[in-house]
């Protein structure tokens, strides 16, 4: 265990957040999202929400401040409907940490899954809520 940082962060997890480089993301996917099938780096943190991991992650992680959209999640399948309460736990967690975050961008189930392809990790969480997943574009961390 370290001093100030979030128990629920693995030593995996914390290593592969070491490791990547600004540019790169990493999606944390809800309990739903095939993740073995779109990238060979996934990371197991079964019976972890998204909210309380983006609350340890972000203390740590810098968001990308030049591109549009550092924040992306999956948009709802034509028919289908989104629980407006799932954004809005993790904009909790997001505004906490990252105030100045801009506004979650939304693409569609392929492009997302395309996103998936290129993200340096998938970490499949314990998750249950439907559009649960969420991609994070790692930023330039400056020494203050």
């Amino acid at each position: 265990m370290l001093k100030g940082i979030s128990p629920l962060l693995s030593p995996e997890l914390l290593a592969t957040l070491a490791r990547m480089g600004h540019g790169d993301s990493i999606i944390l996917a809800d309990a739903h999202f095939p993740g073995e099938s779109f990238n060979e780096y996934v990371i197991r943190a079964d019976g972890l929400r998204i909210p309380d991991l983006l609350d340890g992650i972000l203390p740590l992680f810098e968001l990308d401040a030049y591109v549009p959209d550092p924040l992306v999640m999956m948009a709802a399948v034509e028919g289908d409907t989104l629980d407006p309460q799932v954004e809005s736990d993790y904009r909790a967690a997001i505004d906490k940490h990252a105030p100045d975050a801009p506004a979650i961008a939304r693409i569609d189930r392929f492009e997302f899954y395309d996103a998936a392809r290129e993200s340096f990790a998938v970490v499949m969480t314990g998750e249950t809520a439907k559009y649960g997943n969420i991609l994070l574009k790692k930023g330039v961390t400056t020494l203050r």
